[in-house]
């Protein structure tokens, strides 16, 4: 019996890493029209005057991660994907205050 080992291999990218266009379709397996639709969108902010020059951070390689699963998974269009991350970052900002809040309360 053969054992079969398989291999995981990744990237770590900081929120400070600054990708192109280029670097963040290949890191996400996505085609530059579907970053150009989530930047139309509001989902994820380029810096450079345009498109040629586009410049991302690390927190648009996840947010570009979680809109694909959005929509593969659950079947939701860009608009409805624009609006799953907002509130989930709405949760995410809600819960790290309560975290502040129970911690003051323990001091």
């Amino acid at each position: 019996m053969t054992q079969r080992t398989d291999i995981l291999s990744g990237i770590i990218i900081e929120d400070q890493q600054r990708l192109s266009l280029r670097e963040l379709c290949e890191a996400c397996a996505v085609h530059a029209e579907f970053i150009t639709e989530l930047v139309n969108e509001g989902v994820i902010e380029p810096t450079g005057i345009d498109r040629s020059h586009w410049v991302f951070s690390g927190v648009s390689l996840h947010r570009i991660r979680t809109a694909k699963r959005l929509q593969h998974d659950l079947g939701i269009n860009l608009a409805g994907v624009a609006l799953a991350l907002e509130l989930l970052d709405e949760m995410q900002q809600l819960r790290a205050q309560l975290y502040t809040l129970s911690g003051s309360e323990h001091e």
